[in-house]
């Protein structure tokens, strides 16, 4: 495989109580962290349209990942057989990926506060984008 790389620049930063990272829930739904979403001046253009209610999947850069994992016990559980990262939810990974589907609770200017989130307080967000449960013009 070629060597390559690629540059991520972050549309905005996630703001969240949720400061420890060992307090953090495995998934968005096992702590229910409300956070903001807060958006680049130059991302902020990118949410019209968006409502309070609709589901977003926020893509975000796992900042605090071990990036040289390749096999873990999932759900950190030395109990459960060791698995390939790429067959779990596991932070720790190469690229260090996350996917939160959330939903909209308020609109504020540039910033979003969505639920449920286990991003910690200044994870970077890569992208945002809306969740289609019908064909739509989206």
């Amino acid at each position: 495989m070629a060597e390559t790389s690629y540059t991520i620049e972050p549309i905005g930063v996630i703001r969240s109580e949720l400061t420890n990272l060992a307090n953090a829930p495995l998934q968005g739904d096992e702590g229910n962290y409300e956070a903001w979403l807060e958006l680049t001046p130059q991302a902020a253009p990118g949410l019209l349209g968006l409502r309070i209610g609709d589901d977003l999947l926020v893509l975000t850069w796992l900042h605090l990942a071990e990036r040289d994992t390749l096999q873990v016990h999932p759900r950190g559980n030395p109990d459960n057989p060791l698995m390939g990262v790429f067959n779990t939810r596991s932070q720790d990974r190469p690229n260090p990926i996350g996917l939160h589907r959330v939903s909209v609770l308020q609109i504020d200017g540039q910033r979003l506060k969505v639920a449920p989130i286990e991003a910690v307080d200044g994870t970077p967000i890569v992208d945002i984008k809306s969740v289609l449960t019908e064909i739509s013009e989206r």
